[in-house]
């Protein structure tokens, strides 16, 4: 299709709005043909909604907010919840920060390995990690659910070592370069969106 159109899809494992929005965007191609190139962005949440740890009663044991944020996050979550509840989704709150960037080169080299891979790899990480399911800070762990994708992983270890890191870096630096700041973020024929409320949007541009 010489004019199928390309929709950039910024996503974050640890993101519970981009889990909620990777179905939806799985629909723009089925419904319209569309090419969705799926691209990580790492975030720093504690650079805007501070930091905290807590156990697995859910009492806090460490925290780094003010009461602000501390009531984001919470409404955040309660409203992912409610969202994915209707969906048939399971969203359990993280007990920590996790840092992402393993996983998120996990998805460049499931991208390697073909669409189907990629879409397997991101269907378990997401779903197991929102379950507590999925330790996205261990490469033994990302490993095993890239063989489970069907991948072939005898040369992640490396990659992750040099040019996974590299690509990654190079992504994210790019991204905000073109404006992304935050996940899901989509880009059509130029045009920069910001979370899933705007996929309506896009699929008009598509449609049209």
């Amino acid at each position: 299709m010489a004019d199928r159109h390309t929709v950039t899809a910024y996503i974050d494992y640890k993101s519970p709005y981009a889990y909620l929005a990777k179905d939806l965007a799985y629909e723009l191609e089925r419904d319209f043909g569309a090419h969705v190139d799926w691209l990580p962005y790492v975030l720093d949440i504690p650079s805007f909604l501070g930091s905290a740890r807590v156990d697995g009663s859910g009492r806090v044991i460490e925290e780094q907010r003010n009461p602000h944020q501390w009531r984001r996050v919470r409404y955040s979550y309660m409203d992912c919840r409610r969202q994915a509840r209707r969906r048939g989704l399971v969203i359990r709150g993280p007990q920590k920060i996790w840092d992402s960037s393993l996983a998120a080169i996990g998805m460049l080299y499931a991208k390697r390995q073909g669409s189907e891979v990629l879409r397997r790899y991101h269907d378990l990480t997401f779903e197991r990690f929102w379950k507590r399911e999925l330790d996205i800070e261990d490469p033994d762990v990302i490993g095993a659910v890239l063989e489970e994708t069907g991948a072939a992983t005898a040369g992640f270890a490396s990659y992750v070592a040099g040019e996974g890191r590299a690509e990654l870096e190079r992504i994210c630096r790019a991204a905000e370069a073109n404006g992304v700041f935050g996940v899901p973020s989509f880009v059509v024929d130029g045009e920069l969106f910001w979370g899933r409320e705007h996929l309506p949007d896009i699929r008009g541009m598509l449609a049209a």
